[in-house]
Formats: C-alpha cells, sequence, structure tokens
C-alpha cells in the first residue's frame, strides 16, 4: 500500500528547507518524469501539445517542452499568457530554443493539460471552462501533470475537469485523485519523484490514509495438512425477505475458506447443498452477518440473540435503515464492519450524527464524512462502497481503487459481505478481513473476461476460487 496525502505542499517544503533542493530542481523533475513517460509510450517524431497555465503548473509544462524538444514535434500554447516567477524564468529558457509556439489548440499524438494542478480552490472560469471543452475533442492522447485541470482538493470538478487518459503526479498521491468523482478523469495515475527518492521525500510526514494495491490481498490460503471444517470457523448468514441475498452472502464465504455456512432463518428457497439452514443462531458461530436482503422486518428474538453474543459481526444493507443499528454500534469491545452503500450510509449517518446529510454532499466529501463517522464510533470498521471503495477504522483510512463497472449489479455487495464474513468467522480481524474481503472481490471481477456488462454474482463467486492459482498476477 502507499500513502496518501491531502496535500503535497508540506513535503515540497521540506525538500527546500532540509534538502537545499530549490523550486527549479523539483519543476526539472516532474517535468522528467512526464517526459520519461512520454519517451516510453510514444516514438520520437511524434507531435506533442503542451497546454499551460499561469502558474507553476504550466510551468511544468514549459520544462516539459523543452525537454522533448528535438527528439519530438513539440507545440507550445500558453493560452493565458504566464504570471509565476518560476514559469517566467522557464519561459525565457525554453525560447531560446526552437519550440513552437501555437495561438489556438491544434491535433496532436499528445496532448499535455499542464493548466492547473493541485490545490484548485476557485471555480474554473468560462474561458477556462471553453478550453477544456476544445481540448477534449482532441483525439490525441492526453496527459495531466500532476492532477487533471478542473479537480479541486476534494476531488471533485469545479464545476468540470478535463478528462485525462493518464494522470502524472509529482513526489506523492493525493486522496483528490482517488475520490469517487475524480475517477472519471484521471485515467491511470502514474507518480514520479521530485529530485529525491519517494521514501526521502514523504519520511517524516505520516500519512493515516493508504492506497491499496493488488498486493495488499491476504488469501485464506491452507497450508496446514492435519484439519477439519472446524479449523476454519463457522459463519452465520441471517436471511432476510429476500432470500437470494442471504444465500449468494453464504455461498461466498464458503467459496472464501469459511469451513462451515449456516443461513439463518425459515428460509423458503431450496438451499444449495453445500450451505446448512438453521432456525437459530448456530451454537459454534465464529462470526455473523446479517442485513442482506433485510427490508423492514427483523425478528426480535434473532436480534436479541446476536446482541447478547460476542462473535465478530457484519452489518450490511436494511440494517442501516432501521434503528437496531443503534444497539450494535453500543457494542463497543466487539468486532464490527459496516458495508453501506451511499444511500445507506446517509440513512445511517442522520440516525447517529447531529448534522443532516444527503447523498449529494456526501460523494462530494467521502473522505471527510467517513472519517467523521469514525471520529464518533472509532470501535467499528467501515467500508463505504463506490467507485473507490474506503475502508476506515478509528483514524486509520484506505482506499481500494481497482473496482469496475462490472461490479454495479445487485448481488455484488452479497458477495461482499460474504467475503468479509468468512474472514472474520476464520479469525481475521474487522480490518484486515475488510481490506482482503474488498481487495478479493475487485481481482474476482478484474479475473472475469465475459462482457463488461455481464458479470453475475455467482460468475463472482466461481472466480473468488481461482484466485489463489492467479495470485501470480494478482
Amino acid at each position: 500500500m502507499q500513502p496518501l496525502y491531502k496535500s503535497c505542499y508540506p513535503l515540497d517544503n521540506r525538500c527546500y528547507e532540509e534538502y537545499n533542493l530549490t523550486e527549479d530542481i523539483l519543476m526539472e523533475h516532474a517535468a522528467m518524469g512526464m517526459a520519461d513517460y512520454i519517451k516510453e509510450k510514444f516514438p520520437e517524431d511524434s507531435s506533442v501539445l503542451i497546454v499551460c497555465g499561469v502558474g507553476n503548473n504550466g510551468a511544468d509544462g514549459i520544462v516539459l517542452a523543452r525537454l522533448l524538444q528535438g527528439a519530438y514535434n513539440v507545440k507550445l500554447y500558453l493560452p493565458f499568457g504566464v504570471r509565476s516567477v518560476m514559469a517566467e524564468v522557464q519561459l525565457e529558457r525554453v525560447q531560446c530554443l526552437d519550440v513552437e509556439f501555437v495561438n489556438d489548440l491544434e491535433e496532436a499524438d499528445v496532448i499535455v493539460d499542464a493548466i492547473f494542478g493541485a490545490g484548485l480552490s476557485r471555480e474554473l472560469d468560462e474561458r477556462t471552462r471553453r478550453l477544456i471543452v476544445e481540448m477534449e475533442e482532441l483525439n490525441g492522447f492526453k496527459i495531466a501533470c500532476d492532477v487533471p485541470s478542473g479537480i479541486d482538493m476534494d476531488g471533485n470538478p469545479f464545476p468540470m475537469a478535463l478528462f485525462a487518459d493518464v494522470t502524472i503526479t509529482m513526489g506523492a498521491l493525493k486522496e483528490c485523485l482517488f475520490s469517487d468523482m475524480a475517477k472519471e478523469y484521471v485515467g491511470e495515475v502514474v507518480c514520479v519523484d521530485l529530485g529525491v527518492s519517494h521514501e526521502k521525500y514523504t519520511i517524516g510526514f505520516k500519512s493515516n490514509a493508504h492506497l491499496l494495491d493488488e498486493s495488499d490481498l491476504k488469501l485464506p490460503i491452507r497450508k496446514r495438512r492435519n484439519t477439519h471444517k472446524g479449523n476454519f470457523g463457522h459463519l452465520a448468514v441471517v436471511a432476510g425477505e429476500k432470500e437470494g441475498a442471504s444465500i449468494m452472502a453464504g455461498l461466498a464465504g464458503l467459496r472464501f475458506g469459511a469451513g462451515l455456512v449456516s443461513v439463518v432463518g425459515e428460509v423458503m428457497t431450496s438451499l444449495p447443498l453445500e450451505l446448512m439452514q438453521d432456525i437459530q443462531l448456530p451454537y459454534n458461530k465464529t462470526a455473523i452477518a446479517l442485513g442482506m436482503g433485510f427490508l423492514d422486518d427483523f425478528e426480535y428474538e434473532i436480534v436479541e440473540d446476536i446482541l447478547e453474543c460476542d462473535a465478530p459481526l457484519l452489518l450490511d444493507a436494511g440494517v442501516f435503515s432501521n434503528e437496531i443499528i443503534l444497539e450494535f454500534l453500543e457494542q463497543r469491545d466487539r468486532e464490527i464492519v459496516l458495508t453501506p452503500h451511499p444511500k445507506e450510509f446517509v440513512n445511517l449517518w442522520n440516525m447517529t450524527i447531529d448534522s443532516p446529510l444527503n447523498i449529494a454532499v456526501l460523494q462530494a466529501s467521502r473522505f471527510e464524512k467517513v472519517r467523521e463517522f469514525c471520529s464518533v464510533y472509532p470501535h467499528v470498521t467501515l467500508l463505504l462502497k463506490g467507485a473507490n471503495m474506503i475502508i476506515a477504522q478509528g483514524e486509520q483510512l484506505f482506499v481500494n481503487p481497482h473496482g469496475s463497472a462490472k461490479l454495479s449489479k445487485g448481488g455484488s455487495g452479497d458477495v461482499l459481505s460474504g467475503l468479509i464474513g468468512a474472514l472474520l468467522a476464520q479469525g481475521d480481524s474487522a480490518l484486515d478481513a475488510t481490506i482482503s474481503g474488498s481487495l478479493a472481490l475487485t481481482a474476482a471481477a478484474k479475473a472475469y473476461d465475459g462482457s463488461s456488462y455481464a458479470m453475475l454474482p455467482s460468475d463472482l463467486i466461481e472466480e473468488i476460487g481461482k484466485l489463489e492459482e492467479n495470485s501470480h498476477i494478482i
């Protein structure tokens, strides 16, 4: 996993104050990172149009023009002139070469967006918005310098942003690049160094936020030989009105290593032979999953039994629309995982936090609201579903950016509940189970090779069973 930073300005300042580096040196390395990417991906003599803003992001683009000149057909467009001291310095330097300046956008193999970088704090004006629209109409491969122009510090288009094929960010990864709202704009994210190694750049600046890598997935691989089903836990999945949800969760849990899975309740549907059924919570349960397929009714006896035991508990779906959630949240010595989607999180928030929240505000400030909720309930592990899943416990926050549109289908969340529940049943901590369960879900979706619109929950469950043999490519 890699650290995420709200802002990299303090890290830049340390380079100046402690490493005797200058703004000029950092700028050279930022541009060199972009140049190296272009040289790796595009043959010499390719055309490169660099569109620069008035400040230091524009200055990075001007340096890039100087570094590529000669090997590439470079054109530099300064639609607003330059304003910052460093932009003026870099402009003087590039004017000593034969770089071609243009007075309008032109088609090119590569289009570099160096208009605005990180830290945008004001809404784009009409002229800049028009420029971005015109840039998007060009056919070239689009590279954003640091952050796509128009993305603010919270990861929201302000009010619009450039759609990039790749974002080459500088020094360290920034939170704003991994918001749900930014996901459509940033494309692939590549991080380049700024004159010192990433370790030197970030040392001393501890971050409580991290981006999960696919390699952070810990599969429940069985290495011991002398075992039996009881060694791998017993997951109890409580069935709601929509019984299929609990069945899918149960199958996913069994597929992900739980030794036993029981569907609990008066289930009318014929269960797959591998799942057990019980009217009450099994005495030997090691984890419980509740909420999948529930609408309004929760049997009082089952709820009381769950409240009275101390088995790790996963709560999902219908629980977040019912005030019984408040009783579970009071159990501060218990391992509890919450897995709401945005609407469910808003319901949960409005039952537990004084300030009102709606979906629009949540989606514009997902990191902030997750942190606020977890400051009130530091004992729970929260997974907020979305294009980029956010996992948080106390002050720790993790982002799983590996999700895809394949997962946008009913039942995917039930599979996720089963995966996390299985790991809880096998003894993983709530945080570890949630991280690995989310990564297993996205890895399974990635491995599915059918049409992007076609994946079923059963396909996900099947792919889960192949993750160990495919672990070399995760």
